[in-house]
């Protein structure tokens, strides 16, 4: 029989032959994994740098470029890369293009380019990204890249042009009018705006750039639902489209910038991506709770 002992020293697992028998000689060592400078050179590999720092026991704290919006145990075995950062890429470029129409920059007001980006990166690319977060465990990156990559993916059918003809059936119901599709269009992404406040409830305990990414998104929402219901002349109110597409913009850049923090690491980049956590974010207790035990 053999002796289990535990050595805080090495924090190893010794499995010791007992002297009294002759069934084994040999000492076997297991690593138990549970120190934290073991889990802090694990995520120098697995993670970018903004999540390599634990903060109670065996959790990181929330992480943007792992769509980690609250306290999350490390993956000890990584099978596959960190889907985070490419879903927040498609969604970024689609998010983009789509906010520079809305603004009508040099004069573009038709949607036929942000088509083939919807389908394709913000929605096919997107979504797998979301599939591959389910298999990586991550249930909020799952459900927010696979329901964006949806979202991509319903808007190009409805702008797709003379494909799904979603519009003009629309208007020959409406005996010709374009209201019931701006109506029914407002209130399409007035759902969206309801999901997206959900998420934005998810984020509030994690990183500034985190929360602000989805709060920025859930506004463009709004205000391009309300456009689109709120037509004083008839046709969808310009100052609020291009006021959702400001926003679009900046939630754009931001989730570029959250992107890059999940794929630069001191392997591949000579900076770290600053991060801001909120004061009454896990992150944040437990700086302050450092700082009183130092005085």
């Amino acid at each position: 029989m053999g002796e289990i002992s535990h050595s805080p020293s090495s924090h190893k697992l010794n499995i010791m032959p007992d002297t009294s028998t002759d069934d084994s000689e040999v000492t076997e060592s297991v690593d138990t994994h549970t120190t934290a400078s073991h889990h802090f050179d694990k995520q120098l590999a697995e993670y970018g740098p903004l999540a390599h720092v634990p903060t109670a026991g065996t959790y990181l704290p929330a992480f943007a470029g792992e769509l980690q919006p609250g306290l999350y145990k490390p993956v000890k075995e990584r099978k596959i890369a960190n889907p985070a950062p490419l879903g927040l890429a498609g969604f970024a470029l689609t998010t983009f293009v789509l906010g520079c129409i809305n603004m009508q920059t040099r004069g573009i007001t038709q949607p036929n380019m942000v088509v083939p980006l919807a389908f394709a990166y913000g929605g096919l690319v997107q979504l797998l990204a979301g599939m591959w977060e389910m298999a990586a465990g991550n249930t909020f990156g799952a459900t927010a890249l696979s329901s964006y990559g949806g979202f991509w993916i319903s808007l190009a059918m409805i702008f797709t042009p003379g494909g799904f003809d979603i519009e003009s059936h629309l208007k020959a119901a409406d005996n010709g009018s374009v209201g019931m599709f701006y109506n029914s269009f407002g209130l399409y992404l007035m759902g969206w705006f309801i999901f997206t406040f959900l998420l934005v409830t998810c984020t509030v305990k994690s990183t500034v750039i985190f929360f602000s990414l989805f709060a920025a998104v859930d506004i463009a929402v709004l205000l391009l639902a309300v456009g689109y219901l709120h037509r004083p002349g008839g046709a969808p109110y310009t100052p609020l489209l291009k006021a959702g597409g400001l926003f679009a913009l900046l939630g754009a850049f931001l989730a570029w910038y959250i992107c890059l923090a999940g794929i630069a690491d001191t392997s591949n980049s000579f900076f770290i991506i600053p991060v801001w956590h909120f004061p009454w974010s896990e992150k944040g207790w437990e700086s302050r709770r450092r700082k009183s035990e130092a005085v």
